[in-house]
């Protein structure tokens, strides 16, 4: 494996560990909030992926085990989700890139058979084998046009490379002539893994990766250049509206003259989609909408590492969305941005 793509094996140990609790799950339950809510931030284990993990991760593997669709529909019916859209999580598919292509290939196939044996109640978005772009071009059109995948699923960072920089570029194309929503999931990022003894990368690395990730989407010109592709951003955008007010400044250095940011660095953030995965609560949800239009705020739970009714309740007790907000984050945007 290129050791810029390989897997921290001893952090995807720590994350996996604290998200425990999450997969073991009571029975099925009645739904207790209406049908209807959406979760746009919902993982799955393939089993190729989870042969590839046992083998690098046993003991963490063992977690993974006991995720199933059966799982899933207990936490969405607990929670009142009608929907769940299923994507890759960390470690993605890093783990061995010498069989990349056959990790997000078996992953689509997979998730294609999930949601045909439970019709209505999951959505797909598509796993590529970065950083082989001409193999991602191609599970693009079979994700897209063969298994009618919802969308497509990729990192915030590869290695070296973060989303927005030029090697993105043909996919980011071919997402932008295809009107494609992609949503972005954060990893550890190879400059900073495990920092902290006992904080792992999930804690305050994942909501950076993906600060960073938006900053170089957006200082790159690829929100401008790209505007049919509908990004999506886990964990209401990370860290970044607590840093507009230097992103503001930055967009008025002459340096990036090129990026062409009309609006600046809020204008083409306010174009973009964020999901609520474990950021249901007060603080991160009132800087959000301070920033974000409502109508781009969607529903996640980030599932199993949090349930779905965990995210249900965090919403409904913050504070700060109306019934009729929060019915819009339920459902209504997602909706209107992926006809779901």
């Amino acid at each position: 494996m290129s050791a810029a793509f390989t897997i921290n094996r001893r952090n995807f140990a720590v994350g996996l560990a604290a998200a425990g609790a999450g997969v073991a799950l009571a029975p099925s339950a009645v739904r207790s909030q209406p049908a209807g809510r959406i979760d746009v931030h919902h993982h799955f284990a393939s089993p190729y992926w989870l042969q590839v993990v046992d083998e690098v991760a046993p003991a963490t593997a063992q977690l993974w085990k006991k995720w199933s669709p059966e799982s899933s529909l207990a936490s969405m019916d607990a929670g009142g989700a009608e929907k769940a859209i299923l994507s890759m999580t960390t470690p993605g598919l890093a783990i061995d890139n010498e069989h990349m292509r056959r990790l997000a290939h078996d992953a689509n196939e997979f998730a294609a058979k999930v949601r045909s044996d439970h019709p209505g109640r999951f959505g797909i978005f598509g796993a590529l084998p970065f950083p082989d772009v001409g193999a991602c071009l191609t599970e693009i059109a079979y994700a897209l046009d063969t298994l009618k995948c919802d969308g497509i699923g990729m990192f915030t960072s590869y290695g070296k490379y973060y989303l927005g920089d030029e090697i993105f570029a043909p996919i980011f194309a071919e997402l932008n002539r295809r009107h494609t929503v992609l949503f972005v999931h954060p990893i550890s990022p190879a400059c900073c893994t495990n920092l902290m003894a006992g904080i792992t990368d999930a804690d305050i690395e994942y909501g950076t990766d993906t600060t960073r990730a938006i900053t170089r989407m957006v200082f790159s010109g690829s929100t401008v250049r790209y505007p049919n592709m509908r990004v999506i951003w886990s964990h209401g955008g990370g860290t970044m509206p607590f840093l507009e007010w230097r992103f503001m400044r930055e967009s008025r250095n002459p340096a990036w003259k090129d990026a062409h940011l009309p609006d600046a660095f809020i204008g083409e953030a306010r174009k973009m989609y964020y999901d609520t995965a474990q950021v249901a609560i007060a603080a991160p949800m009132a800087a959000l909408t301070k920033m974000i239009p409502l109508s781009h705020i969607l529903f996640g739970s980030d599932y199993p590492y949090l349930s779905v009714k965990e995210n249900v309740d965090g919403l409904a007790t913050c504070g700060v969305f109306t019934p009729d907000q929060l019915a819009a984050i339920d459902r209504t945007n997602t909706v209107a941005l992926l006809g779901a």
